[in-house]
């Protein structure tokens, strides 16, 4: 029967079982563990060993940009009401499992895209499937689908992410066939499935993405319904971190 178990364990998935069984056997009878605590201290390296698993499988698929987590983030430098906010939305995930939308509004290098990769790292550490496309690379997979009669098969594969963030969306072009399937893909999302929008460009200048007024206040509506709306006005991160760091700013004051 002993001789049997590795395999029967893996026959039922349990890899941490296997590798740690009878490491534990050991300690159990060195300490006096009764089965109850034998069986506990087993359970928490599987669970564990899952938990590191789903972590990095998930994180490989989103493709979030490396390097951009809440440990990275230096949240000090944005406005209190900025932070206050980006910590709400870390501290509690509920957003994301009611499909709410988050959306990150202000100018190149102010930590938009810093901000929503560190969400997904952090939605992915609580059991929340994330996945991070361009703007721009979000239309042309839809308009690809679409020539090929298969425009609800591809926004429906992308269902199982339960947050979907799109970078960058005022860079699509306000074309008829980018701007519909994007339209197309907001409606397809709404209520059922949470969007992080970052976006260089107010609501007020959305015109330039969809081609005419209805579908912009349509876009707009679906998107800002169940919604929290992070609009940062600071100066930019690049431009504070030159500040501190061009060698060359303090010879000239010298």
């Amino acid at each position: 029967m002993a001789e049997s178990l590795p395999m029967m364990l893996k026959a039922l998935r349990l890899p941490a079982f296997g590798q740690h069984y009878q490491e534990y056997q050991q300690q159990a009878i060195e300490k006096a563990w009764g089965h109850g605590q034998y069986l506990s201290k087993l359970c928490e390296q599987e669970v564990a060993q899952r938990f590191q698993t789903r972590v990095r499988n998930w994180t490989r698929e989103a493709r979030l940009p490396r390097g951009k987590s809440f440990a990275t983030l230096q949240i000090n430098e944005l406005p209190k009401v900025i932070q206050q906010t980006v910590i709400g939305l870390k501290d509690n995930t509920q957003w994301a499992l009611q499909a709410d939308n988050v959306l990150l509004i202000g100018p190149s290098g102010v930590g938009k895209s810093h901000i929503a990769a560190a969400l997904g790292h952090y939605l992915i550490e609580q059991g929340i499937r994330v996945k991070w496309i361009a703007a721009t690379a979000l239309v042309q997979l839809l308009q690809q689908a679409k020539q090929a009669l298969d425009l609800m098969g591809a926004m429906s594969k992308l269902d199982k992410y339960r947050v979907m963030i799109i970078d960058d969306i005022g860079y699509v072009k306000k074309t008829d066939s980018e701007t519909q399937v994007l339209f197309e893909f907001i409606a397809h999302r709404y209520e059922s499935g949470s969007l992080i929008i970052t976006s260089n460009q107010p609501f007020s200048h959305w015109d330039q993405i969809f081609p005419d007024t209805l579908m912009t206040v349509a876009a707009i509506d679906r998107i800002i319904h169940h919604a929290t709306i992070v609009e940062i006005d600071a100066d930019s991160y690049r431009k504070k971190h030159q500040k501190k760091c061009n060698p060359s700013d303090h010879w000239r004051k010298e």
